[in-house]
């Protein structure tokens, strides 16, 4: 733009040099064709000027454009940012909670193996003592005069005969199971003997079952002569 204001300036000054050179001395036919150059020049140099003005304004347009475009283009990397930081803070929690969960899932498993392990020892006791008490059968009916049942719930129930030498037949009972702890327990002795929790108690102490069996059929006895 200098460059081209400089050059106007010095066809100006050319052109009033030669007006001066010649105004006066030449016929007015020379002025007019001077006058007539200089309006051309002035026309070109105008429509020049127009051009270039115009192909100014639309690169400052097409500038504005991209200067527009690049704040809508920085404007959505700042949501997409902001949507990546979020979207990873999700993930993060997400990757928290599933290995809360996996941690959680652990400790369950561990409890039930442990809880399996228990269970199946109450079970191998429990059953053992159903083995002995099966074994034991046998030799209490024929020496004791008991006859054994398996009643409901996993009860076994305890018939003494030839206690009440009135009445041989009388029964005498009491029933048992093997409660979740795996011990002994009585819920129900016909007749009602005050001493059976005594002896409840000491066979969980003992597990010696014979002594507890000969021990209900001597209270029998006992309350049989009253």
């Amino acid at each position: 733009a200098e460059d081209e204001i400089a050059a106007i300036e010095k066809e100006i000054k050319q052109f009033w040099a030669s007006f001066k050179s010649i105004y006066g001395g030449e016929q007015g036919n020379q002025t007019i064709a001077l006058r007539d150059s200089c309006k051309e020049s002035i026309k070109a140099l105008t429509e020049k000027w127009s051009q270039k003005l115009n192909e100014e304004d639309l690169m400052i347009d097409k500038i504005k454009e991209y200067y527009n475009e690049n704040l809508q283009q920085n404007k959505l990397i700042s949501e997409n940012n902001e949507n990546f930081t979020e979207i990873k803070a999700n993930l993060n929690h997400e990757e928290e909670q599933n290995k809360s969960l996996t941690d959680s899932i652990q400790e369950l498993k561990e409890e039930l193996i442990e809880k399996k392990k228990i269970i199946d020892s109450k079970n191998k006791a429990t059953k053992e003592r159903m083995e002995r008490l099966c074994k034991s059968k046998a030799l209490f009916e024929e020496r004791l005069g008991l006859e054994i049942r398996r009643i409901h719930d996993e009860q076994l129930q305890f018939i003494f005969r030839h206690i009440d030498h009135k009445d041989p037949e009388k029964p005498y009972t009491f029933t048992l199971f093997i409660n979740e702890q795996g011990d002994y327990e009585v819920t129900s002795c016909s007749p009602p003997l005050e001493c059976i929790a005594d002896f409840q108690q000491k066979v969980r102490e003992t597990n010696n079952f014979s002594t507890f069996i000969a021990n209900i059929r001597k209270a029998f006895t006992e309350l049989s002569y009253k």
